[in-house]
C-alpha cells in the first residue's frame, strides 16, 4: 500500500479493546504501508505533553515510532480530542505533525486530508468552541496549569458535550455541503479524505464540472476500518475491536 489512513480511534485507558485493535493494525497492515496518516483524534482526549509518560501514551509512542523506525513513516493531525498534542509527543512517537487541510500528491492523486470538523459549519456553538481552544494564547495559558487540574477541566467538558450532543439535530454535527464545496474549489478539486463524523462512506460530489471524491474514514468503537491507497485505487480494511 502506498499509504494509510486513519482517524478517530479514541484511545482511552477505558477502552483497551481500541488500542489492542491499533497494536494490531501497526504490527500488520501498517508495515506494509509506505506511509500512515493519522488524521486526528488517536486519543479520547489530549491534556498536555507533559503527559506522554502515562502508561497508554507512552506505549502507543513507543509503538508508533517503532514503526517509523521501521520504515512507515507516521504523520499526524490535531483532532478534535487531541488538539493540545504538540512537538514533544510528536518526536516521543517519531510523528510528523501536520496542518489542517493538509494537500498531498501520491502517484497521479491529488489528495486533501482534515480532520472533519472545520466543515461542520451548521454548529455554530463547536465553531466558536473551536476558534476559542486553537488560539496560541488560550492554549498557553491552559497548559501553564497543573496536569491534573487540566485533565479534570477536560473531563468536565466532556460530561458537559455528550449532554450537548444529546440536544443538537444530527444534521448540525455533519458537514455542511457548500463548505465541502469550497474546500475542493480552494484547492483545485482533490479527492477530499476526513474523519470526525464518525459516518464512513465514500461521497461523490459534482463542484464546478469536476467530479470530486470524500472519503469518510470510520471512528475504532464497533471495527477498526482504515483506508487504503496502493497508487490508484482507495479501498477500506477492517480489524476486529
Amino acid at each position: 500500500m502506498r499509504a494509510l489512513f486513519v482517524a478517530d480511534l479514541h484511545l482511552a485507558e477505558e477502552r483497551p479493546e481500541a488500542t489492542a485493535a491499533l497494536l494490531a493494525f501497526l504490527a500488520g497492515p501498517a508495515r506494509k504501508a509506505e506511509a500512515l496518516y493519522i488524521l486526528g483524534d488517536l486519543f479520547e482526549y489530549w491534556a498536555g505533553d507533559d503527559d506522554g509518560d502515562a502508561p497508554l501514551n507512552r506505549r502507543i509512542a513507543d509503538t508508533l515510532r517503532a514503526l517509523a523506525q521501521g520504515g512507515t513513516p507516521v504523520h499526524f493531525m490535531a483532532g478534535n480530542r487531541d488538539f493540545l498534542l504538540g512537538e514533544a509527543y510528536a518526536a516521543q512517537a517519531g510523528m510528523a505533525l501536520l496542518p489542517d487541510p493538509f494537500p498531498l500528491v501520491l502517484g497521479k492523486t491529488r489528495m486533501l486530508l482534515s480532520h472533519g470538523d472545520i466543515l461542520c459549519t451548521d454548529d455554530l456553538p463547536y465553531q466558536a468552541y473551536r476558534r476559542q481552544v486553537r488560539d496560541p494564547a488560550w492554549q498557553a495559558a491552559f497548559l501553564a496549569r497543573p496536569l491534573a487540574e487540566r485533565k479534570a477541566f477536560i473531563e468536565d467538558l466532556r460530561r458537559r458535550s455528550e449532554v450537548g450532543k444529546r440536544e443538537k439535530a444530527m444534521a448540525i454535527m455533519d458537514v455542511n455541503r457548500a463548505a465541502v464545496e469550497a474546500l475542493l474549489r480552494e484547492h483545485g478539486y482533490p479527492t477530499l479524505i476526513h474523519g470526525h463524523t464518525h459516518r464512513p462512506a465514500c461521497h461523490e460530489h459534482l463542484v464546478d464540472g469536476h467530479a470530486c471524491q470524500r472519503w469518510v474514514l470510520a471512528d475504532w468503537h464497533a471495527t477498526a476500518r482504515y483506508l487504503a491507497f496502493d497508487g490508484e485505487c482507495f479501498r477500506t480494511g477492517e480489524l476486529a475491536v
